[in-house]
């Protein structure tokens, strides 16, 4: 046998093989996917809920935008604190954010007493989340005194309710 001929005997076999090899029907049964794979890729499902760094989601996450004081009192107290500390973990979430803190009283007192500790009210909610890792020059003070009621009334009850500190995140 000569060389051409071997050499032509080899590549038809060959060729032959690798034919085969190409022809092999596909398996009735198909194994089944890898662990942790999911079939075919979909779009994720659409969010719900207010959109994260919004005055909505402050509200939702926040146990409250509102602290409340004693008669002519500024301090804080445990229930303030833990109104405070979740108030400050949303801040710190959100380093975008920035905050108006405003201080109020009940209508007794003179203006100018009344603006003083609705200033110093407002400095203490301030004070209290910058000591929790939110910075200052994120938050504004302002005190409207007892400009801005939320209770009309000249009783005790109503007076309670307008001795407050309210964190203000902006809408939009």
């Amino acid at each position: 046998m000569t060389n051409f001929s071997r050499t032509a005997i080899f590549l038809a076999a060959g060729s032959a093989l690798a034919l085969g090899a190409c022809s092999r029907e596909a398996p009735d049964d198909l194994p089944p996917p890898p662990v942790g794979a999911t079939g075919p890729e979909t779009a994720p499902p659409a969010p719900t809920g207010p959109a994260p760094g919004s005055r909505e989601d402050f509200l939702a996450n926040a146990a409250s935008d509102t602290i409340f004081f004693e008669t002519d009192s500024y301090d804080i107290d445990p229930e303030d604190r833990a109104i405070l500390d979740s108030q400050a973990r949303w801040l710190v979430t959100n380093p975008g954010v920035r905050v108006t803190i405003e201080g109020h009283c009940d209508e007794r007192g003179t203006r100018e007493y009344n603006l003083a500790l609705g200033e110093r009210r407002a400095n203490a909610a301030s004070n209290y989340l910058a000591a929790r890792g939110v910075d200052a020059s994120r938050m504004t003070v302002i005190s409207y005194g007892k400009e801005r009621p939320v209770a009309l009334g000249s009783d005790p009850a109503s007076w309670a309710q307008n001795r407050r500190a309210v964190t203000i995140v902006p809408i939009g």
